[in-house]
């Protein structure tokens, strides 16, 4: 493990414990989503890790995450949330909830959507990006749930045009944002409710959708597709409406047809 652990007991944090989490604090650390399935592993469950910066973060997909220090970076451990064929919709828990916890400390919710899968926008530009890893670990199924958002900077050269939210004209503190997080998770969880709950999750999700019936653009790494969002399936697939039908889609990147590729 790297970095230099410490432990946080700002005021700011309370609401933190009484969402039932515990909180681990590193200066530096490989990656926050490395440590946290190591905690779940271990047993230890509902714990967040924070970094100020991660040497080794990364995105979806292998994608290198850049983590200077002033950004937010935080992955929850989780032990048996679900079964592992539902595990999954835990994306759409977490942008639900990284929506309403930046929401609730800026109130510019307006300005705000999900792309799908689960990237939040500000102003159409990506703010923050989210990774689930897992899988079994002895008679358990453990997952850890990776965000990254962009408090004070952002990355300029992206496939996706990228803000912060500084930029923007909000200073949040990381510890705050933290809290927040912390209640609207809780909540994501419990109406969730290990899968059983996915149908509320699913409609609070479309409420915030980036370019729902708006045609777009999905690339998987086979030719790109493009049609109408038309909404997310019972499992949790975007439906696509195309000139040869629909298309039930499980993965991949999403961009508007009037996409600012770079921009």
């Amino acid at each position: 493990m790297v970095g230099v652990q410490t432990p946080i007991s700002l005021a700011s944090l309370e609401p933190a414990a009484l969402a039932g989490f515990t909180v681990e604090h590193h200066a530096t650390i490989g990656s926050t989503n490395d440590r946290a399935l190591e905690l779940a592993r271990q047993g230890q469950g509902q714990t967040w890790v924070v970094a100020d910066r991660q040497e080794g973060g990364r995105g979806r997909s292998g994608r290198n995450w850049s983590s200077p220090s002033g950004n937010f970076y935080a992955s929850l451990s989780l032990v048996d949330p679900c079964p592992m064929a539902v595990s999954p919709q835990l994306s759409f828990v977490a942008g639900v909830a990284i929506f309403d916890a930046v929401q609730t400390l800026t109130g510019c919710g307006a300005r705000l959507a999900i792309k799908w899968p689960n990237d939040l926008l500000l102003d159409g530009a990506k703010l923050s990006g989210l990774l689930l890893e897992g899988g079994s670990s002895g008679a358990s199924f453990v997952m850890t749930v990776g965000i990254g958002l962009n408090l004070v900077t952002h990355p300029a050269d992206t496939p996706y045009r990228a803000t912060d939210l500084a930029t923007a004209g909000y200073g949040i503190d990381r510890d705050d944002l933290l809290a927040a997080l912390c209640i609207s998770f809780r909540h994501g969880l419990e109406l969730w409710n290990k899968g059983q709950g996915f149908a509320a999750i699913r409609a609070e999700w479309l409420q915030r959708a980036a370019f729902l019936n708006e045609r777009i653009t999905i690339s998987s790494g086979h030719q790109p597709r493009h049609g109408i969002f038309e909404t997310l399936d019972p499992h949790g697939r975007l439906v696509l409406a195309t000139e040869q039908g629909r298309i039930f889609v499980e993965a991949g990147d999403l961009y508007p047809l009037h996409n600012d590729f770079g921009s």
